[in-house]
């Protein structure tokens, strides 16, 4: 695994924390708050650094199965993002976020949980 590839997995990582804790607060709390934008946008920027670096790095096609989940996965958090922000700029903070909204950040977050764990054992395996 060259450097860049190392540098990609531990953006993910980082971009794993801060969509989980931004995410899980939505679903947890059902309001719009700085923090939750701030880990939703941080962790969909740390996505795409990382997928970035991991592409870069990679002499494979960025068009294998495990890329195309990974890319499926990326747009499902941005639209998440895109989501809340909007309720925000619409809205205001401390906004109660919809059970639409809601059931589709788990969707999002569980459907990146797959391209996550599924990119983690496909490194492990080689």
């Amino acid at each position: 695994m060259n450097s860049q590839s190392i540098i990609g997995a531990f953006i993910i990582t980082l971009a794993l924390l801060s969509y989980g804790v931004g995410s899980i607060s939505v679903q947890r709390f059902k309001l719009v708050t700085p923090l939750v934008l701030i880990f939703l946008t941080l962790g969909v920027i740390l996505d795409f650094t990382a997928v970035f670096l991991m592409i870069i790095s990679s002499a494979k096609t960025p068009f294998t199965l495990h890329g195309i989940l990974g890319y499926s996965a990326m747009l499902t958090m941005i639209l998440d993002t895109f989501f809340i922000w909007r309720l925000y700029l619409k809205n205001g903070f401390d906004v109660e976020i919809s059970k639409n909204i809601v059931t589709y950040a788990k969707f999002a977050y569980g459907w990146w949980l797959t391209a996550y764990l599924t990119g983690s054992l496909l490194v492990i395996w080689k």
